[in-house]
């Protein structure tokens, strides 16, 4: 294979990746992380709504000593399918879209810097558009909370259903129910919170995703890795995803904790100031991160497993297409 301004094994990016694909891709990573980890996401929920802020173990013990463990541990995995699935191809495909438009623009302060990608030309692991530290904030930010926004409704249903405030029996009944009792409105509780959370979270995770390739790709590629790990390899994107899912869940974390309680308890703690005085008021400021430690395990692995996954199923694409279209540089 021939090198012209990038390696022989490194695609162009495809102005031709079709957006079907990429929902696809989407749905289907998202649906395969929210079915394994929906265990911890309902322990998420389970500890963050208590007052007092419940541990992991006794949370954990009262689930497994019910009739139906497994099953409990499992409630509320159709709101979460639904809300991960759907809510992850909305967000890589409007995420892909705007990191191609931009792409296109050539603009030097949206563009990554060459200086970034190793001296062998592999910028990172995926065939996807390389886009500068701000630019990735701010794509990251708008399509999260774009999909965060449309799937909203579903996201109260999940946290209603997971909680045992509410003795939900159905989708339909919890839906009814919140529709009679506190309007449509009740159907965006949190929303805020959740845009608060989101639009750092997701600008964060791309921006420290797209950096943890650039530097391992170099890492393994140097000879100095203890693994021998190609350029396209889903090692990369998987550790990249963990890392980046782990940090930025730290740093906004007492979001989700406020956006949890907001979705419970609308009429108790009303809007996001009010619901932090009154959390810091009555449980002190360790309420702010209930659940860090779960939540951090949970959008590790969830991130990690859906960015592989999504990244390999476009990555073949693209190499499909790149071959019919006679774009592969051979």
């Amino acid at each position: 294979m021939s090198n012209g301004s990038s390696s022989g094994s490194q695609l162009r990016t495809s102005t031709s990746s079709k957006t079907t694909f990429h929902f696809l891709a989407g749905l289907l990573s998202g649906l395969t992380s929210s079915v394994l980890l929906q265990p911890a996401d309902l322990l998420k929920t389970r500890v963050q709504q208590s007052r007092q802020t419940a541990s992991l173990l006794p949370t954990l013990r009262s689930i497994l000593s019910s009739p139906h463990p497994i099953r409990s541990l499992w409630r509320g995995t159709l709101p979460s399918a639904l809300r991960t699935g759907f809510g992850s191809a909305l967000y890589f495909t409007s995420l892909n879209a705007l990191r191609q438009t931009l792409a296109q623009t050539g603009a030097p302060i949206v563009l990554a810097n060459p200086s970034n990608a190793d001296s062998k030309g592999r910028g990172s692991s995926s065939a996807l558009p390389k886009l500068s530290n701000t630019a990735n904030l701010v794509t990251g930010a708008i399509a999260r909370v774009a999909a965060g926004f449309v799937m909203m409704p579903v996201t109260v249903l999940k946290v209603r259903y997971e909680s045992d405030y509410y003795a939900y029996r159905s989708l339909y009944g919890a839906a009814r129910d919140i529709v009679r009792t506190e309007g449509v409105r009740g159907l965006f509780s949190g929303f805020g919170a959740t845009a608060v959370r989101d639009a750092p979270y997701a600008g964060l995770y791309v921006v420290f995703y797209e950096q943890s390739k650039r530097h391992l790709s170099a890492l393994f590629d140097s000879g100095h890795g203890i693994i021998s790990l190609s350029a396209s390899s889903p090692s990369i994107n998987f550790i990249s995803g963990a890392f980046a899912a782990g940090l930025a869940t730290a740093i906004t974390n007492p979001f989700d904790a406020v956006k949890t309680r907001l979705q419970l308890m609308p009429n108790k703690y009303g809007n996001m100031l009010r619901a932090v005085r009154l959390m810091v008021h009555e449980d002190g400021v360790r309420s702010l991160f209930g659940g860090l430690g779960l939540r951090m395990a949970r959008k590790a692995l969830s991130s990690a497993l859906a960015w592989t996954v999504y990244e390999e199923l476009i990555l073949r694409a693209e190499k499909r297409w790149a071959l019919k279209e006679g774009k592969l540089v051979i």
